[in-house]
């Protein structure tokens, strides 16, 4: 194929391809819900931060202080935040799907909570009381989320679109008249979620929770834990970005049930002082492999800042380093640029290769501390995410290596790029 020919496909076709996907509706309402459970996740994190905080001074003195409970009592906050992860998405989901086909979204969403509520089996007391297992509202229950809150979103709004809704006069409130308008879609919407659980609690499954580790959650699961699943993931976010395409975003709105449910495991192995079971966290990549943004482009921003010898490097230089402290990369990204850039491929793809299997080997290996479970901001600068994120001095330590690993990977490609632009304006200079 020529390079002509070459060129035409990427434009025509992949790179349309990819863009559409990423702007898909669903894709898009996936990102978005899931996104609406950050903060409640990040506020529990800062709690278990607090109760947990691995200084043994500061652990002795909070035990004496407020007595030998105050680590549970700490984490009350971290409790309620981290158990209704898959209540929050399925809220969020189901909201933004429904508010991109210009319905009534908060209705959509309520009788998407209630079908994600039909999913679970309940639990009861010896009084004979009724409770839902908080497990299955917390990560354990994301996939089943997702799917209730696209699916059950989709039927809805299908139904509303069939006019099947019973229509109020023009003087009723809007509340009033928009419950009313969900009575219909919301009735069928269930009915076929309980024919659905009845289909499968009828089977060998006994539940759809079932149905969902067995099919779904284990198997990813064991896939993204592994170095060879990482290494895929992170290859097809570099090749994304390479194309102007967000890959972060497209790959989180697929596999972000799968890491939130690997980092809220190793929350609960740390609570209960049992040895924590993954190294393919969220934090994982965010801490440890985005340093900088996508590409691991913090080592390429301090090349571009410190060693810079043309004039046109030295001010993107000045305007790039701050972002990229704080992993924002869009003005290198695009401004340096790496879209589309072929002198800039090798270096984009190999730096976060190089940091999944140095950060995977030595997490592996116990020579750095594994993410404990804590939700670190993806703005929190290196180093300083590190040493949170793990909760001991070989995650900042492990972060430093990698950014010089970094810098080194792209020293080469970028000075002959600064070298060449250097040449060209010393040309121009002289004309």
């Amino acid at each position: 194929m020529s390079e002509k020919k070459s060129s035409n496909f990427l434009n025509q076709k992949l790179i349309p391809f990819f863009n559409k996907l990423a702007a898909s509706r669903h894709l898009v309402a996936m990102r978005d819900g899931m996104t609406a459970a950050i903060p409640v996740i990040i506020i529990g994190s800062f709690f278990m931060i607090i109760a947990q905080f691995p200084i043994p001074a500061y652990l002795n003195f909070m035990g004496k202080v407020f007595g030998p409970h105050w680590s549970d009592v700490a984490q009350y906050i971290t409790n309620a935040s981290f158990h209704i992860m898959g209540l929050v998405a399925v809220a969020g989901i189901s909201y933004s799907l429904a508010k991109s086909y210009k319905v009534d979204a908060f209705s959509a969403m309520i009788i998407a909570i209630a079908a994600f509520i039909l999913t679970i089996p309940l639990k009861t007391d010896k009084g004979g009381e009724m409770w839902v297992p908080l497990k299955q509202l917390d990560s354990s229950g994301l996939f089943i989320a997702i799917i209730v809150g696209l699916f059950v979103t989709d039927l809805y709004v299908w139904i509303v679109h069939k006019n099947l809704t019973i229509k109020m006069p023009d003087s009723v409130p809007p509340a009033v008249s928009n419950s009313f308008a969900s009575l219909f879609p919301g009735a069928i919407s269930l009915i076929v979620v309980w024919l659905v659980r009845l289909a499968v609690e009828a089977s060998p499954m006994k539940s759809i929770p079932n149905v969902i580790v067995f099919f779904l959650q284990a198997p990813l699961g064991q896939l993204s834990n592994t170095l060879g699943g990482a290494l895929v993931t992170e290859l097809v976010i570099s090749i994304l970005w390479i194309f102007g395409i967000h890959g972060s975003n497209t790959v989180a709105g697929v596999l972000q049930p799968i890491w939130l449910t690997a980092m809220a495991q190793n929350a609960a192995a740390l609570k209960a002082g049992h040895v924590l079971p993954n190294i393919v966290t969220e934090q994982f990549y965010d801490n440890f492999i985005h340093m900088g943004g996508s590409g691991a482009t913090i080592g390429l921003a301090l090349l571009i800042a410190f060693t810079s010898k043309s004039k046109e490097y030295k001010t993107l230089g000045e305007l790039v380093v701050g972002p990229a402290v704080f992993n924002v990369n869009e003005p290198i990204i695009f401004g340096l640029p790496i879209v589309l850039n072929y002198k800039m491929v090798i270096p984009f793809i190999a730096a976060p290769l190089v940091n999944v299997t140095t950060t995977y080997f030595a997490m592996k290996l116990g020579l750095v501390a594994k993410t404990i479970g804590v939700m670190v901001p993806w703005v929190t600068p290196p180093v300083i995410s590190g040493y949170i994120a793990t909760g001991h001095i070989s995650g900042a330590v492990m972060q430093i290596i990698n950014i010089v690993l970094d810098l080194l990977i792209y020293w080469v490609f970028f000075k002959s790029m600064d070298n060449d632009k250097l040449k060209q304006e010393r040309a121009l200079a002289a004309d």
